[in-house]
């Protein structure tokens, strides 16, 4: 199957999670189309080991994705959303200082399944935790958020008990949201191609094909990055908010995939 025909499929599946109500039917189709993307990156790559013209070969390339304007808040977190999605589609990363922009190496058809699936569930993250801060549920909760002092010459940190602010309960719900929706993509994953090794034919030789896959983005990243450093990403003194982790990964357990009428590079951005 081409990455055109998935890309088109994928979005039916998208569409059928969005029309309904049932959260076990919306969370079917997302791992359905999860298990199509995951499929599909096989078939192509096993196309590509087999390919008579070797220049003619598909090859890592590097996109960048806007994540959203300088002194935006909760940047970190939605950096972290696309992240969780890119590892569960072998894509690697790189994360500008800002959290304003993700560098992603990476084939270009799995860097369009990455694209297709944040854009989705970036609105739904952002929308879940809207109604979880108008519940005004996280103002029941205190939470421990780590101080600097600077005495003297010297810095000193201490902790200290606080009321759960709106800002603190939005990140934890951004966070638990985005770790769960990993869990399920790599879940996924790991199960179809699992199921792609067991029925292969005898001359496909998946499992060296997924090697060598991995072995050339590896390559590709390595000799391409310029990061340096290592991204970090939620604050520690952000502050800890155990009602807002619950609510977040209920959410993420629930999440569907679409919104969109068409998969494709649609926006990875959200307004101020």
């Amino acid at each position: 199957m081409s990455s055109d025909k998935m890309l088109t499929r994928i979005g039916g599946l998208l569409r059928q999670a969005e029309s309904t109500d049932n959260p076990h039917e919306a969370e079917a189709f997302m791992e359905a189309a999860q298990r199509l993307a995951t499929a599909t990156s096989i078939d192509l790559a096993v196309a590509r080991s087999h390919s008579a013209s070797r220049e003619k070969q598909a090859a890592p390339t590097q996109r960048v994705i806007r994540i959203g304007e300088p002194g935006k808040k909760g940047l970190r977190t939605f950096v972290k959303l696309f992240l969780v999605i890119a590892c569960a589609n072998d894509v690697k990363c790189d994360i500008s200082q800002s959290s304003t922009q993700v560098f992603a190496y990476g084939f270009d058809s799995d860097i369009d399944t990455c694209e297709a699936l944040y854009s989705s569930l970036l609105i739904q993250m952002v929308r879940a935790s809207d109604a979880y801060i108008k519940s005004g549920s996280y103002r029941n909760e205190t939470a421990v958020r780590t101080v600097t002092e600077t005495i003297g010459r010297k810095k000193y940190k201490r902790q200290e008990v606080v009321v759960v602010a709106g800002v603190t309960a939005r990140l934890n719900f951004h966070t638990a949201f985005a770790e769960r929706i990993g869990k399920r993509l790599a879940s996924v994953k790991k199960e179809t191609e699992a199921k792609a090794i067991e029925e292969e034919s005898r001359d496909a030789g998946t499992a060296v094909v997924l090697r060598d896959k991995a072995i050339e983005l590896k390559d590709f990243y390595t000799s391409t990055s310029k990061a340096r450093g290592s991204w970090r990403g939620q604050s520690a003194n952000a502050g800890y908010s155990r009602g807002a982790r619950a609510a977040g990964d209920r959410a993420g357990r629930a999440a569907r995939l679409g919104g969109e009428p068409e998969l494709g590079r649609g926006s990875t951005q959200l307004g101020r």
